[in-house]
């Protein structure tokens, strides 16, 4: 009893048969294929297959899967014969869902249906966020009183990434802020001789709006995306999922440092970039303009107040927590793909983004209409 894997032609008939015989198993030596079928020469429309194998496993699967798609390919017709037990309905299982994707490409909708469909996945989408945020209440909660399983030590990677290490990039943008807020300003107050005005603009700018935004947008795009990505990737490679197994609260063990990270450094990447931004709008003021460092260091001292300075650190915390809970919530809804790691970050950035200016806008106007 033969133990090789034999491929080969018959012509002795009517029609060509290609005998597949011997033991298709992963450990045999097989024929290739390929060479095979062109030994076969000029083959008519229909061809047989006659199948006496004696020992097969997935080898014999993957040889008559190959053989259609090279019979397709020259519009040849295959009459096999002789299949074993179970290998007909494999092949048909092989090929079903390539026709079943194609079938449900392009589902034909009514507009009714379409709303309908668009209404439901923003429900459930809210519903899933609103159930995020409870949860994470609750674990903020379990924190406070001792009971939350977090690890210091991830506390304290997480506030190296966001605080002293987003130093540098902050420090740049806040000294150009500063330096763009007092140079256009400066070309406005010039016509009316009212240059000294520039630490005014500035000073204000930065504490209550600027500071705080753009300290923001740059870890919207440093941390929030980083954030999204680490748990992305965890979720893609089913960590989250072995967290789980092992008793490990993700929201406790992964979330909670993250958050409370970005609670600690924001304020004080906020209150650095403020300063730094005043000091941009110093060097425009008395580089270009004439004003002396006394005079713009008064003026500033002026017009700064502490409602200013809180309303800048306020922020700076509804920042933060916009920052982690997206960033997180992304991650934690990701795919378990490459390309589903990639999306989720794309969208964490601009969820994160939108929210920043939103709840920016709001706040202003309350304070605003509050007087404030």
């Amino acid at each position: 009893m033969s133990k090789l894997a034999v491929l080969d032609w018959d012509h002795s008939g009517e029609q060509p048969v290609l005998q597949v015989s011997g033991h298709w198993t992963l450990e045999q030596r097989k024929p290739e294929l390929v060479d095979v079928w062109r030994r076969g020469g000029r083959l008519p429309e229909q061809v047989g297959v006659q199948i006496a194998v004696e020992a097969w496993d997935s080898s014999l699967l993957a040889l008559l899967r190959r053989l259609q798609r090279l019979a397709g390919e020259h519009k040849v017709t295959l009459d096999m014969q002789g299949l074993p037990d179970g290998v007909e309905r494999l092949l048909e299982m092989a090929a079903t869902p390539s026709t079943q994707a194609q079938a449900a490409d392009n589902p034909e909708y009514g507009w009714v249906s379409r709303i309908r469909l668009h209404t439901i996945s923003v429900g459930r989408a809210v519903a899933r966020a609103c159930t995020f945020v409870g949860e994470v209440v609750q674990a903020l909660g379990r924190l406070m009183v001792g009971k939350a399983r977090m690890r210091m030590i991830d506390f304290w990677m997480a506030l190296q990434q966001c605080g002293p290490g987003a130093l540098p990039i902050v420090a740049l943008i806040a000294i150009l802020i500063g330096l763009i807020l007092a140079f256009v300003g400066a070309v406005q107050l010039e016509a009316f001789g009212a240059q000294l005005y520039i630490a005014n603009m500035v000073s204000i700018g930065m504490t209550r709006e600027m500071g705080a935004l753009m300290t923001a947008v740059i870890m919207a795009g440093r941390t929030g995306a980083a954030y999204a990505a680490e748990i992305g990737s965890m979720q893609a490679n089913e960590e989250i999922d072995a967290l789980k197994t092992f008793g490990f609260p993700p929201l406790e063990f992964l979330i909670l440092p993250r958050l409370l990270a970005l609670l600690v450094s924001m304020p004080i990447l906020t209150v650095f970039a403020d300063f730094l931004g005043i000091f941009g709008g110093f060097v425009i003021g008395s580089g270009l303009f004439d004003i002396s460092a006394a005079q713009y260091i008064n003026q500033s001292l002026e017009m700064l107040t502490l409602t200013d300075f809180l309303i800048g650190l306020f922020k700076s915390l509804v920042f933060a927590v916009l920052i982690g809970l997206i960033g997180c919530y992304y991650g934690l809804s990701c795919g378990r793909n490459a390309q589903a790691v990639g999306q989720a970050t794309t969208n964490a950035v601009v969820s994160i983004i939108v929210a920043l200016v939103v709840s920016d806008a709001l706040i202003t106007l309350i304070c605003t209409q509050l007087g404030i």
